[in-house]
């Protein structure tokens, strides 16, 4: 009898296991679906709550900021859906000509084609045309398809400066220099983070890392110290002190900080935000999440931050068990994106770094971000499929 009940329990286990490779085969990875689906519909309600006021006095519809990422919302998750069914080995062809074409965006800025806005010239567009573009969002995919491409080619020349690490340095340090000319500072550090971050997982030596973290930190220092009356030191100066100047520089950064500590622990309930009441620019955008503190307190904060860091593991987990080097590089650098944007960005509203402009993934308002962060998640979705999980 129990031997029986084992062939049995044998016999159905068997099929069960077929059940599940195929679900994974056909699905991926079906928790990083559910972690961005959820982000993406708290951030439309977040979106509403924090651009109801400013959608009024602007446009006069108090339903437009929602309206638009509503658009936005199914267009990236078609993209996603898309992208999840396309082999990521497809991506290895594009490894020169997306990166060229993210530079030829990033030169076009400089031309009528480029929009200026609050004194930075950050988008693509015709006057008329509701639809613009914003090059440094896709620079960040030019630069992890260039480095996944380079290392996949030659996986042995992580190890060797002029032939590995320079070329990398080349693309991404001509990627920063074109946005910091917009200027977008945080954009601009978070394409070097990333490709720094993607050297490190295609193992290049220590000894190379010391170099190249004193070559960073020392044209850090140049860059910000060389524009003393310009914009790089003002945001230096804005961060060292906001309070100095609450009414010029440091106003969005004061504003930002009192939104969370009117928050306090619970909030004050969602929909009840005082900030957003045309006090703190950019609520909708870049200083969502103080909102998000404002409305629903720390513990809001702290939810939606385990969110990120459940969906920044599931990347990890994804890029250790992939399948190949190609999909463990493109694994890792997609994940990078993710969270060392939500980093930064936490760090700008708490006023831990400099202020500059960086959304909040899948959360804050902006159809080029959404768009790319959805279709990159349908990327890690394929690399999931065939991955060991």
């Amino acid at each position: 009898m129990r031997g029986q009940r084992g062939f049995k329990k044998e016999r159905l286990k068997k099929p069960m296991e077929r059940l599940a490779a195929h679900t994974k085969q056909k699905t991926g990875d079906l928790s990083i679906v559910l972690l961005v689906t959820i982000l993406v519909l708290f951030g439309i309600v977040m979106i509403f709550s924090a651009s109801y006021y400013y959608a009024i006095g602007e446009w006069g519809d108090a339903y437009h900021y929602l309206k638009r990422q509503i658009v936005w919302v199914i267009g990236g998750a078609i993209g996603m859906w898309i992208t999840a069914r396309i082999d990521y080995h497809f991506w290895l062809r594009l490894w020169i000509i997306v990166p060229v074409i993210c530079l030829i965006l990033l030169l076009l800025i400089f031309t009528p084609l480029g929009i200026t806005v609050n004194g930075a010239t950050r988008w693509l567009g015709k006057e008329g045309f509701p639809i613009t573009v914003m090059p440094g969002e896709f620079a960040k995919v030019g630069v992890i398809l260039y480095i996944t491409g380079h290392f996949s080619k030659k996986p042995k020349s992580a190890t060797d400066w002029w032939k590995g690490i320079v070329p990398v340095l080349l693309v991404a340090g001509v990627y920063f220099a074109l946005i910091m000319k917009q200027p977008n500072m945080s954009t601009a550090f978070t394409v070097v983070l990333i490709a720094g971050g993607m050297l490190l997982v295609a193992g290049i030596q220590w000894k190379h890392v010391g170099v190249l973290a004193a070559l960073g930190a020392a044209a850090a220092v140049i860059f910000v110290f060389s524009d003393r009356e310009g914009y790089r030191y003002g945001r230096l100066l804005s961060f060292l002190d906001p309070f100095a100047d609450a009414l010029g520089d440091g106003w969005q950064v004061v504003q930002s900080l009192l939104a969370l500590g009117t928050g306090g622990l619970t909030g004050l309930g969602l929909g009840n935000s005082v900030q957003k009441n045309l006090y703190l620019p950019e609520a909708q955008n870049d200083f969502i999440l103080a909102i998000i503190g404002e409305e629903l307190g720390f513990i809001g904060i702290l939810a939606l931050v385990l969110v990120y860091v459940l969906l920044v593991w599931r990347g990890c987990h994804v890029a250790m068990n992939a399948r190949d080097y190609t999909g463990m590089m493109l694994a890792s650098g997609i994940t990078m994106m993710v969270g060392l944007q939500v980093v930064i960005n936490i760090a700008v509203v708490t006023s831990s770094m400099p202020p500059t402009g960086i959304i909040l993934p899948f959360v804050s308002y902006g159809g080029n971000a959404l768009l790319i962060f959805m279709g990159a998640m349908g990327i890690l979705l394929n690399i999931s499929k065939s991955a060991e999980l």
